[in-house]
């Protein structure tokens, strides 16, 4: 099962490294084609503005040329009948020229070529101009000489260089006409490729996306009901195992049970000897005194000092053992009972436990100068009370016991919920444990540190004896001098293989 459950675990973070490459590069590729799809308006943009001046330049170029030819044909017409109306149209074509030269020359400043090609055009028209006002000087006074000098004063030669000039002009902004609509058009086909190419791209990882999380549903599909299986297989070997683990558990109680009981038969009769040895002891002195006393040289030492001495303090050597035998004996009967004992779970509120508690211990605290603290709010849990009480009684008690002299006894009881488990805290300020005892100060009739506190090291082996039953377990972290942290955790709602 464990393999199954690293198996999906390893496909998830697989699939979900691809998902999001794929994410990636979707986003990627959309950047790419927004960054490209403005750059290439923002290009066509700029060939539009370059295309609509050009057009611009070709208008005003032609706009000039016209003016000229207008100008010349109503120089001609004046000549031929020198009448008003003739002057006029030649007065408007003439008007116009000085404008459309000053446009020309602005619009073509940003081309060296063209402004040179202007200058010799605004150069033309002034020297044609000045011809054009001689000659119709002229014909106000003699119309018959001014057309004699019509085809002798060079306005033609001025005019056909206007014309070449002119058509230059219109050649080189034809040119740049061609060149910045290639360019517009480049611009526009590099976006409808980076578009392509983005939607492409998109739609790759659109369906590798969905091809992966296709073959990984299956996958997933396919491990779920193995872990299903698995999950069978290990509730039918749970169970198995938890049916051989309270028959074990069963015989064992049963086992301490025969064993202190068959152990109380002779520590019994040990304790009468021991009680009637005590007794014989007294009249054995007395005759010891009066031996003494009347005839002293029958007496020796030796049989004075075993009267005396010995025998009263290896009867209190044995009478020590034998109720210390017994003390473990009924700790071991004590543990029997309570493995038998069916808990009873029910609601209870840990905060009212852990005050009950303290009040127990607190003229014990109060004689030692100490300080227990329940950190609120504590959380209610569903288990057996007495179980729990005895548990948090056994470190409580143990956190009072085993402060450090000379250090204002401080003791912290607080409790959290996490993941279903409620861990109870039990810390103190006290003397520490020892890194290398922290497991075997749980085993019975085990205690580290200086023993100097009344104790048979059953307390804590019976606080995990309780935890265990119930589904729970218990921890210690501390360091010499520097206090001591007990974690009792313990599911908040008791579980069914209890009891």
């Amino acid at each position: 099962m464990l393999t199954a459950l690293q198996e999906t675990a390893r496909s998830e973070r697989r699939v979900s490294r691809l998902v999001l490459t794929c994410a990636l590069l979707g986003f990627l590729a959309l950047f790419v084609a927004a960054g490209v799809a403005a750059w290439s308006v923002l290009q066509a943009q700029d060939h539009a503005r370059w295309v609509e001046h050009t057009y611009r330049v070709q208008q005003r170029i032609s706009a000039l040329r016209t003016a000229v030819e207008r100008k010349e044909a109503a120089r001609r017409g004046f000549l031929l009948d020198s009448t008003p109306s003739r002057r006029q149209l030649y007065d408007q074509a003439a008007g116009l020229l000085p404008r459309l030269v000053v446009e020309v020359e602005r619009l073509t400043v940003d081309n060296p070529a063209q402004q040179t090609n202007s200058a010799e055009l605004g150069r033309l028209i002034r020297q044609h101009d000045q011809m054009m006002q001689a000659s119709l000087a002229l014909a106000l006074r003699d119309p018959l000489a001014a057309r004699a000098r019509f085809d002798e004063d060079g306005s033609r030669d001025v005019l056909a260089a206007l014309r070449q000039v002119t058509a230059q002009m219109l050649f080189i902004e034809e040119q740049l006409l061609h060149r910045r609509v290639a360019e517009q058009r480049r611009s526009v086909t590099i976006l409808f490729v980076a578009l392509g190419v983005a939607a492409v791209l998109l739609v790759v990882v659109a369906v590798f996306s969905i091809v992966t999380l296709r073959n990984y549903t299956s996958g997933l599909i396919k491990a779920r009901l193995r872990v299903e299986e698995l999950n069978d297989e290990l509730e039918d070997r749970v169970e198995e195992r938890t049916r051989d683990l309270t028959r074990a558990n069963e015989e064992i109680q049963r086992f301490a049970y025969i064993v202190s009981h068959d152990l109380r038969s002779p520590l019994v009769n040990v304790m009468g000897f021991t009680g009637e040895l005590e007794a014989a002891t007294k009249p054995l002195a007395a005759l010891v005194d009066a031996a003494e006393a009347e005839a002293p040289a029958i007496l020796s030492e030796e049989a004075r000092l075993a009267a005396r001495e010995d025998l009263p303090e290896s009867i209190r050597f044995i009478r020590s053992s034998t109720q210390k035998m017994d003390r473990l004996i009924n700790a071991i009967l004590k543990l029997s009972r309570e493995g038998k004992r069916v808990l009873a779970p029910e609601t209870i509120d840990l905060g009212t436990l852990a005050d009950g508690i303290v009040a127990s211990l607190a003229h014990r605290l109060e004689a030692i100068g100490a300080t227990i603290e329940v950190v609120r709010p504590m959380p209610s849990l569903v288990a057996d009370r007495l179980a729990v009480e005895q548990m948090l009684s056994n470190l409580v008690e143990n956190a009072v016991k085993y402060l450090k002299p000379g250090r204002p006894g401080r003791i912290i009881l607080s409790a959290e919920t996490h993941r279903g488990r409620i861990d109870v805290k039990v810390a103190d300020n006290g003397r520490g444990i020892d890194p290398r005892d922290h497991d075997r100060i749980f085993d019975l009739f085990r205690r580290s540190g200086t023993q100097d506190q009344p104790g048979e090291g059953i307390g804590l082996a019976h606080v995990r004896a309780l935890a265990y039953r119930m589904g729970g377990l218990v921890e210690c972290q501390s360091a010499l001098g520097e206090g001591a942290t007990f974690t009792l955790s313990l599911p908040a709602t008791p579980l069914s293989s209890q009891g």
